[in-house]
């Protein structure tokens, strides 16, 4: 197993054109530094209940540079928050990765640190090139 760090910029924009009121739709733009130094672009949806309780999934598409191989991958992300306590899993989708990230598998821990900075823990598996 593999491990990356690093911290990352992220975009939110919420969309107007969703289907039910009570289901928001959000475009996600990032950059991530460190051990991945790569941008993604995802979407997510999202919904929530009572304050401090909701829950979203997203999917989005890294393309960059992971350690010392180059390609893409997607994540996919399910989390959910009760009484403000916030339960989060990212998961490579299996199969997506392309170039020399292909085969690529893991999970990324999200860090939210007080003020809003963001930073993340992968831990990964890629095939070895021959």
């Amino acid at each position: 197993m593999l491990r990356a760090t690093g911290t990352f910029d992220v975009k939110v924009t919420q969309q107007e054109d969703t289907t039910d009121p009570l289901i928001a739709r959000h475009v996600l733009d990032k950059q991530f530094h460190g051990a991945l130094e790569a941008s993604s672009k995802g979407e997510m949806l999202s919904t929530g209940g009572a304050k401090g309780t909701g829950g979203y999934v997203a999917i989005e598409v890294i393309t960059g540079k992971l350690g010392e191989r180059t390609g893409s991958f997607a994540l996919q992300h399910t989390g959910s928050m009760i009484d403000n306590s916030f339960t989060l899993t990212v998961t490579v989708v299996p199969g997506s990765g392309t170039g020399q990230l292909a085969g690529l598998t893991g999970k990324m821990n999200i860090i939210i640190a007080p003020g809003g900075k963001h930073s993340y823990d992968f831990e990964y598996t890629v095939p070895e090139t021959k």
